[in-house]
């Protein structure tokens, strides 16, 4: 890789350093290091200190298949625009220099600028060289040799674009070895060779790229195309290289079912032979399905790693209904990847709510708060199904004398001010812990006397495995309320306010166990 782009390849990404560690993208330009459990930052302007993520998903709109780079000292993720077959036709972009706040680019390549792509414009793949930036993408899902269409590669002065047909045709518009000339990757070794590994239709190839870019270049043994499909690969190839170890991760499964999922194997050569060693990305059942179609950064200078995928919300049955997240990526002392954890955190340090959902009340996102403001029963859920379950949020009750706090195992929600079923706990600044089961009216389990002045802000706290629930407040080693109820056994999380208003921070969900 050249000293300009590390490219962030087999899709992560980053968390903000609770330290402030700094770490050097350019020359002259120090900027915190994305240090964080999953998508966002740290924030620790609150009652609490616990580090969590901004949230995913992490930029807004239906996208799939994005893939990362390193440009300078910013951070540029490429996705497929995830629509209709025949709407396709355009690719956006999106920077960052923090990987919190993302600035999105419309139509960086449109087929406008393609005289041969029509239509599933796919899986951009961008790298730099020499001052120029290429990016690949794959074109009008041919079904067979008659057909035009495969991996094209079109060239901008900048990052942004626009960019432009760099050769006029496809640079892979044939089936070799089987593999249909889709989901490109392209990877420059440290001694200058870039690689480029593609492949559908359960057929995976790698070919060398010459130095300008826009052709083809030939193996040892004359060859152009070389198979390295490994056990289960469907589509989706991803390279990254560390500690001289190349790793290559693809996707198998269906794209439109949860079994969607991202495998990896490892080699000492860009070549292979690769061997599948085991899946590190699958459907959570708690949080997303469908998750796959990945690529890798590292956070250069450090041994941070982020995997960047596309998954479908719980709710969402639509197969185009995917969206873009980030998780932290870990390694073992062998080089192994540790299964990847998707988290559930948000401090809303990126200045929006994306993957809320709200039923009644007004709310807004800003300052790293979520905001609500006083309403009988507004709320907002996260597309989640918790069963067994740790939940923390940072509450601060500003004014009324109702109260305010989290829901759980949440079923039905609807505008109405106990239209849901679950439980709710909140707290008073009139000096009350309460907790109760709601089924569209409400059910106290118990409440409790304790010290919560308007304006305070405390942690809340719910554990709760089985039929044990349990609310602590600010001290996380004593419940204040500890009840046994086994009336609804999971579903979302969410904050709801009843007659006050409030604000929620530092927001995180872990299972139990």
């Amino acid at each position: 890789m050249n000293a300009r782009m590390l490219r962030l390849h087999a899709k992560a990404m980053a968390a903000l350093l609770a330290g402030c560690l700094l770490a050097t993208f350019s020359p002259g330009a120090a900027v915190a290091v994305p240090d964080h459990p999953t998508a966002g930052a740290t924030d620790t302007d609150t009652a609490s200190d616990s580090p969590t993520g901004a949230g995913n998903p992490f930029v807004d709109g239906w996208y799939a298949d994005p893939d990362i780079a390193v440009y300078d000292d910013t951070y540029w993720v490429y996705p497929t625009t995830s629509r209709a077959y025949e709407e396709q036709t355009f690719l956006d972009a999106f920077s960052s220099t923090d990987m919190v706040n993302w600035t999105k680019h419309s139509n960086v390549l449109t087929t406008d600028a393609i005289s041969w792509a029509e239509y599933a414009v796919w899986a951009p793949a961008p790298v730099e060289r020499d001052g120029k930036y290429y990016l690949f993408f794959a074109a009008n899902d041919i079904q067979n040799d008659s057909s035009l269409g495969g991996i094209g590669v079109a060239v901008a002065d900048k990052p942004e674009g626009p960019y432009s047909d760099a050769i006029g045709r496809p640079l892979i518009g044939q089936f070799h070895n089987g593999a249909q000339p889709i989901d490109q990757d392209v990877f420059i070794d440290d001694d200058g060779q870039a690689y480029m590994y593609y492949g559908g239709w359960g057929h995976a190839n790698v070919v060398k790229l010459n130095d300008d870019m826009t052709s083809l270049g030939t193996f040892a043994d004359g060859s152009t195309y070389k198979e390295i499909t490994p056990a289960d690969y469907v589509e989706g190839s991803q390279m990254f290289k560390r500690d001289g170890m190349y790793y290559l991760m693809w996707s198998e499964g269906g794209w439109t079912g949860p079994d969607y999922s991202v495998s990896y194997a490892m080699s000492d050569s860009p070549t292979g032979p690769f061997a599948k060693i085991e899946k590190v990305l699958a459907q959570d059942p708690a949080v997303a399905k469908g998750s796959g179609h990945n690529s890798v950064v590292n956070v250069p200078g450090t041994d941070i790693w982020y995997i960047v995928y596309h998954r479908r919300p719980l709710s969402e049955s639509a197969g185009n209904n995917r969206q873009l997240a980030y998780d932290r990526m870990y390694f073992n002392a062998d080089g192994t990847i540790r299964p990847v954890e998707m988290q559930v955190e948000d401090n809303f340090a990126d200045g929006n709510a994306l993957g809320w959902q709200t039923y009644g009340g007004s709310w807004s996102a800003g300052d790293g708060r979520y905001r609500a403001d006083s309403s009988p029963g507004g709320k907002a859920l996260l597309d989640t199904d918790f069963a067994d379950f740790t939940y923390d949020a940072d509450v601060t009750v500003a004014s009324g004398d109702g109260d305010a706090g989290l829901i759980f195992r949440a079923t039905r929600p609807s505008v109405g001010v106990d239209n849901y079923t679950g439980y709710y706990a909140g707290i008073s600044p009139t000096g009350k812990v309460v907790l109760g089961r709601v089924n569209d009216s409400w059910t106290p389990l118990e409440s409790v006397g304790a010290s919560l002045p308007a304006g305070s802000t405390h942690r809340l706290r719910i554990s709760a495995v089985g039929s044990a629930i349990k609310v602590y407040v600010d001290d996380m080693a004593t419940p204040k309320i500890s009840v046994t109820d086994d009336t609804y056994r999971g579903g979302a999380t969410g904050v709801r306010v009843f007659n006050t208003a409030a604000d929620f921070d530092n927001v995180s969900v872990d299972k139990a166990g």
